[in-house]
């Protein structure tokens, strides 16, 4: 791939100082001209903010540091990221899980499909176990995951399989400014609102709505100390009701509304 691609990966950061990999992260910022890295500090209260502000001293062309003053949850600090990422010169942005869950590595694979594919507004990791892939999940995460698609498909009418992946990447574009411009309504299911808000967008202005591609990854392995645990289902599930009431129900009255008027418009014709 020609190294001119310029793309920069957000990576939230919440009291990452002890699973942050180091390590990995400046090999691969060393290998890789045209990626840089936007450490969002999400009001950490451990040293988080003292190791990413290191980081960046070390490879200050390539790792660059946000800090939020008070923790405001993953989304907010994705999307605060993501729009100072927007302000740069970068043709790709995106968001990857600070434990690195997703090897950097699919940060290439999954930015090659944009680039080939350029109808393609956005690439979203998918946590599928196949033949030849390393996958690597709890038990009881993949299956609460599994009824947690199954929702959000339901309540976005998509088949979706894994929205939750912290891998993914976008096109850098004012349509995706646009679907950023508010702070979301949920915490963790940010990720859902931003296919909620395009398929939205979509119905309400006619608009086009962002062209996304799910890729299965190669390689994802749980990593210990994650944030959220079986006792946060009830959290999620709660989420899920935002979701549903601030998109889905506001969804069904647009596209009902479009119908409406494109069956005017016919019975005009005729």
């Amino acid at each position: 791939m020609a190294p001119d691609i310029q793309t920069s990966v957000v990576i939230p950061c919440y009291n990452e100082e002890k699973r942050l990999p180091v390590e990995k992260l400046l090999t691969f910022s060393s290998e890789t001209a045209d990626i840089d890295f936007l450490l969002v500090n999400d009001g950490s209260t451990d040293g988080t903010a003292q190791l990413i502000d290191d980081l960046g001293r070390r490879r200050s062309d390539k790792i660059k540091t946000f800090h939020l003053k008070t923790n405001q949850g993953k989304g907010e600090a994705v999307r605060q990221g993501l729009l100072k990422a927007l302000e740069g010169e970068s043709r790709i942005v995106g968001y990857w899980d600070a434990d690195l869950s997703a090897p950097l590595s699919e940060i290439l694979r999954l930015r090659q499909i944009l680039v080939k594919q350029q109808t393609l507004d956005a690439v979203i990791g998918s946590r599928v176990k196949l033949i030849g892939r390393s996958i690597e999940r709890k038990i009881w995460r993949h299956y609460t995951g599994r009824i947690i698609a199954t929702l959000i498909s339901m309540a976005l009418g998509i088949p979706v399989y894994d929205t939750q992946c912290g891998a993914k990447l976008f096109r850098a574009s004012p349509k995706l400014e646009s679907l950023l411009a508010q702070p979301f309504l949920t915490r963790w299911l940010f990720d859902v609102e931003i296919i909620a808000r395009s398929l939205l967008s979509s119905a309400r202005w006619g608009n086009m709505s962002l062209a996304f591609h799910e890729e299965p990854l190669d390689a994802w392995a749980y990593v210990n100390a994650s944030k959220i645990g079986p006792g946060d289902f009830p959290i999620i599930m709660k989420e899920l009701w935002r979701i549903w009431c601030g998109y889905s129900l506001k969804l069904c009255r647009e596209k009902k509304a479009a119908a409406s008027k494109l069956a005017v418009r016919q019975s005009r014709k005729t």
